[in-house]
């Protein structure tokens, strides 16, 4: 009898024992604290022990050194994206600590792995989730009390910066960062359904502890566009309110005036939300209010990603298909928008729990300061203008011909699931060239480029000598709206935007004046149709006329003398350095 009572009190102990070690640290801190790095990656690995749902990988390394980890909760222990797509299970990741000054995530998602590996919450059979506990490293290692001046807890947290002072939420294309790259492998492996990104916010005072930013549902497109929209987003807002948290848009009005109405939020795809629009994954930002006590903050987060879990359960079969749909429908769109506009004619009314603003006398300037008054709270219906327009619409080609000189495009191209062939031969091809007519460039530095901005084009058909090793990418592919997007010299954030074909922009031999002079003389003789155009911009140009040097250089950049052919950039300067196949 004695022996029974140890070993059940023995049990006992072990039991608490073991479920204390899985208490976190938000909890054990009475809900003021965020988990440091380190003790966020120990308690995944005491999960992992713990429950065979739970499996920890460990993907690549970031700038700071340390590598991504990747966590997967998947109920029947299947841990491939084959064996999921193989029995129709919906995937859904979050990613956690972009900005680590914003921990709610981190701490949220700790504490519902542990719940559904637990079965503490109803765990589904067709949803898998897959975590990226902290995305930036660097930044959560920089923990500090007072870089997030306006938030209210935890008691210390993470930096915005990465390890190379990046903000990774302006990263997904450029992918400046190794963080990046190995976020992009990551979603490229999973090909999420659902894509959630925690955030903190900034801004307006009001009474809603969680804001939602959702991928604009006209951008994202096709059926799961369209399902996004009249569906799935209405389920959570429900499922929130039913949690006590009701949900409203992304708050992004101005002039502290909410009555005027907001826009939805853009986000071209160097934003996640709008990188995973690419490829058709319906997207979401969750933004907690910085003024809410921490403890709500989290707790919001753990119900918003609770009820998009049990949501997305039950549509988990009409999202796969939609999304489905759309990506085959891409793979045949012919043309595509590389910017989108509000349309501000067209708006629903939604319900906003503010508070009035106010002015007083500051007393720190003596100046008129802007204050919300909490004890006028106000429940109205707002306009929200949902509805984008396509701008800069184009038409895909056939196939985009790069040389292999541009690695570092050709790099986050491949990185990105786009498939490309590389030339057997030297050949020479017909192809459309773009010739940047001009441009400008932002003045100060943008994560780390001067982005060009203001970009005029005008298109060339040349036959092009490419050579062997260069590479082809056809479309017709589940990459295609990638590729379009970042090749296309006017999409938001195309590759010639961020500057990665720059080199083409410089010329790279002149002339001397005296010893051109005879040569340009010569060449115009040979070349009557260059003469009359010389003296029809004399004419019309009474500046060039007087120049000397302009009108030589005029000869010289309308001669073979300008650059030589080089390897599928015409006899023009400033041609970009890809070319397309109609």
């Amino acid at each position: 009898m004695r022996q029974c009572i140890a070993l059940i009190l023995s049990f006992l102990l072990v039991h608490t024992g073991f479920a204390q070690s899985l208490i976190t640290p938000f909890e054990h801190s009475k809900e003021v604290a965020s988990a440091t790095y380190f003790e966020c990656i120990d308690y995944y690995k005491k999960l992992d022990a713990a429950y065979a749902a739970i499996k920890v990988l460990t993907m690549d390394s970031t700038d700071a050194g340390y590598p991504l980890h990747l966590i997967i909760y998947s109920k029947d222990g299947q841990f491939t994206p084959a064996e999921w797509r193989k029995h129709g299970k919906l995937v859904m990741m979050i990613n956690n600590g972009i900005h680590p000054g914003e921990p709610d995530g981190i701490d949220a998602s700790m504490m519902l792995m542990r719940d559904i590996a637990s079965g503490k919450i109803i765990a589904p059979d067709n949803v898998v989730l897959a975590v990226i506990p902290v995305y930036n490293i660097g930044g959560c290692l920089n923990r500090s009390s007072t870089s997030r001046v306006n938030q209210n807890g935890p008691l210390s947290y993470g930096f915005r910066g990465n390890a190379q002072n990046l903000d990774l939420n302006r990263d997904f294309i450029k992918m400046d960062s190794k963080n990046a790259k190995a976020f992009e492998k990551i979603f490229q492996w999973l090909s999420p359904d659902i894509f959630i990104d925690n955030h903190v916010s900034d801004g307006a005072d009001y009474q809603h502890t969680m804001t939602l930013l959702t991928t604009q549902h006209n951008k994202l497109g096709g059926a799961i566009g369209d399902y996004l929209h009249d569906y799935f987003e209405p389920s959570v807002f429900k499922s929130m309110a039913e949690k006590n948290w009701p949900l409203c848009p992304y708050v992004n009005f101005e002039d502290s005036d909410p009555d005027k109405g907001w826009e939805a939020f853009y986000d071209p795809p160097r934003y996640s939300s709008g990188y995973a629009a690419l490829f058709q994954t319906m997207a979401f930002v969750p933004e907690t209010h910085m003024l809410k006590p921490f403890a709500n903050r989290v707790n919001s987060t753990y119900a918003l990603m609770q009820s998009m879990m049990e949501q997305a359960s039950i549509q988990a079969k009409d999202i796969i298909e939609k999304r489905k749909a759309s990506i085959e429908a891409v793979k045949k769109q012919e043309s595509f928008a590389l910017g989108w506009s509000s349309d501000t004619t067209a708006f629903d009314y939604i319900q906003f729990m503010g508070y009035e603003a106010a002015t007083k006398i500051s007393e720190v300037t003596g100046f008129p300061r802007l204050y919300y008054d909490h004890s006028k709270p106000f429940t109205r219906n707002v306009k929200f203008f949902n509805r984008f327009v396509p701008q800069n619409i184009v038409q895909k080609p056939k196939a985009y011909i790069i040389p292999q000189g541009w690695y570092e495009v050709i790099n986050r191209l491949k990185l990105n699931g786009v498939v490309m062939k590389r030339l057997p031969r030297d050949s020479s091809i017909m192809v459309q060239v773009y010739h940047i007519d001009s441009y400008k460039s932002l003045a100060r530095p943008y994560e780390k480029h001067h982005k060009n901005y203001d970009i005029r084009l005008s298109t060339n058909r040349s036959a092009i000598l490419f050579l062997k090793g260069d590479y082809i990418m056809f479309t017709g592919q589940s990459a295609d709206r990638f590729m379009v997007e970042t090749l296309e010299p006017l999409g938001d954030d195309s590759f010639f935007s961020w500057n990665f074909f720059d080199a083409v922009l410089g010329q790279k031999e002149g002339f001397s004046g005296y010893s051109f002079e005879d040569i340009a003389a010569q060449y115009l003789k040979t070349n009557p149709d260059l003469k009359n155009k010389l003296e029809q911009r004399r004419v019309s140009d009474t500046a060039f006329a007087k120049s000397a040097n302009a009108q030589l250089n005029f000869v010289f950049q309308n001669s073979p003398y300008f650059e030589p052919l080089l390897v599928n950039v015409n006899q023009e300067r400033n041609c970009i350095v890809f070319a397309k196949i109609s």
